[in-house]
């Protein structure tokens, strides 16, 4: 089976990816003030909320109960797909779910098409895959497009271009699209429009993703918030839908939580400005032709995890990484995933599925275990518990190690309460090393503390020695 393209080919570990990203001041700052401004508009959304506790509650009912029945769901959507006019097809993995999009694509003739923002194609690499078959997709997404034309990578869920300030994307209008354009939002979006406008009238194949897909009738559900999508929907003449096979909700009911929960969380809205819903094909509107691709890549292993499992409640709409100190210093692009942010943290090392991978098995340290991406979290996914589960995984990966001996020797020094006792008498002798209360640099093994941390000075005396001394 082909490695799984979640992550990057290439990309550094987590560790030395941040360490890139802290030295970029204009980074930092771009980040700090979106995050920031994101983060009060979705606080203030959810404090309307009266209800917002038990809402997040029913999401992560409704979500662990399409976990624990995806395979009698999945088979109800394929049903009804398929009696109202829709194509069904199933992909193991990223090559297979390639192979049927290019596949689909050529049938038609098509050398171009346009494109949803989705991060399921994201996820399988599609556009890459498209591209070395001869088929050119452009995004549509105005956040999607910046990233396509600076060549670049995307650093958020939502907002993949939240890297970039409006003086860099006006540069980057001005060199592919070849137009004179002001850094004033308005224009850049006016130039963005007009360039997109005739590949929506004349491309006659779209692709998109899905948030989600409603098993009983066979209804698929886009959410996106500037129009583009729409216009992806409707006017091209054959329609490709990339779904992972966790996006399911059983009924319309169901769907109607998750309306409520995902626009206040993502985008700070009371509702989604576009929704858009599909079922099937109908005779002389929209597309006539209506392909949905079900993507594995993983998520069927991540399945048998008890703890990790419940990333597949993830409803991508980002909130955790507007929270999330780490994220706010170095960027979506130091994870080295299509999922950045403490929720990539914890689905990027489940979907590839190999902790000896050690940009993916890096990822559960990307934390300082906080816990503020839980509270914000819409489906309740307790992340920082997930977090310290694959830690655990990547440290037994990695069988005998210098760590393990040393927490082996640790291990053995508290059993005996001498032996103990006389590891703090030598201990102490590191205060010699100590300034200004602080120890900032050890030889190694205590080199890789002190690295990025210092250490406080010892006392003097243990607390069994202060004791004895002063209580006898």
């Amino acid at each position: 089976m082909a490695r799984n393209p979640v992550t990057w080919l290439g990309s550094p570990t987590f560790p030395k990816a941040a360490h890139i990203a802290l030295a970029d001041t204009q980074l930092r700052q771009n980040l700090r003030k979106a995050t920031g401004t994101i983060r009060g508009r979705r606080a203030a959304a959810v404090a309307e909320m009266t209800d917002w506790e038990m809402l997040r509650v029913a999401g992560e009912q409704i979500k662990d109960d399409v976990l624990a029945r995806l395979d009698t769901l999945l088979v109800e959507l394929e049903e009804s797909v398929t009696a109202r006019g829709g194509v069904v097809h199933w992909a193991r993995d990223a090559e297979e779910a390639n192979r049927i999009v290019l596949d689909l694509c050529r049938a038609e003739n098509a050398r171009e098409v346009v494109k949803v923002k989705s991060m399921a194609t994201a996820e399988i690499g599609l556009n890459e895959a498209l591209e070395a078959g001869g088929v050119q997709a452009i995004e549509t997404d105005l956040a999607e497009l910046i990233v396509q034309l600076g060549d670049d990578r995307p650093s958020h869920i939502l907002v993949p271009a939240i890297h970039r300030n409006r003086s860099e994307i006006r540069e980057i209008f001005q060199r592919r699209m070849g137009v004179e354009v002001s850094d004033e939002p308005a224009d850049l979006a006016e130039a963005a429009r007009v360039y997109l406008r005739q590949k929506f009238l004349t491309t006659k194949v779209a692709i998109s993703g899905a948030n989600f897909a409603v098993a009983d009738s066979g209804s698929i559900v886009v959410l996106e918030s500037e129009g583009n999508g729409r216009m992806c929907l409707t006017l091209p003449e054959t329609l490709i839908t990339v779904m992972g096979i966790e996006k399911l909700v059983p009924t319309w009911q169901d769907l109607e939580v998750f309306l409520q929960l995902l626009p206040r969380s993502s985008t700070a809205e009371r509702m989604n400005p576009y929704t858009s819903v599909w079922t099937g094909v109908t005779p002389g509107d929209g597309p006539q032709k209506f392909h949905l691709v079900l993507i594995d890549n993983g998520r069927t292993a991540t399945l048998k995890d008890s703890v990790g499992r419940q990333a597949l409640r993830c409803i991508r709409c980002s909130a955790c990484l507007n929270v999330c100190p780490v994220y706010e210093r170095t960027g979506g692009q130091s994870y080295g995933s299509v999922y950045p942010g403490p929720i990539g943290a914890i689905l990027t090392p489940q979907l590839v599925g190999d902790m000896h991978d050690k940009q993916a098995a890096s990822l559960p340290y990307a934390s300082s275990l906080c816990g503020a991406c839980f509270e914000v979290c819409p489906v309740r996914i307790d992340i920082p518990s997930v977090l310290t589960h694959l830690r655990a995984e990547a440290v037994e990966a990695k069988g005998r190690t210098a760590e393990s001996i040393a927490m082996a020797a640790a291990a053995w020094v508290f059993q005996d309460a001498a032996r103990y006792e006389k590891a703090q008498k030598a201990g102490a002798l590191a205060r010699f090393l100590a300034r200004d209360g602080r120890i900032s640099s050890l030889p190694w093994p205590g080199s890789k503390w002190t690295s990025s941390r210092d250490v406080p000075a010892p006392p003097q005396e243990s607390f069994r020695a202060w004791w004895r001394k002063n209580r006898g």
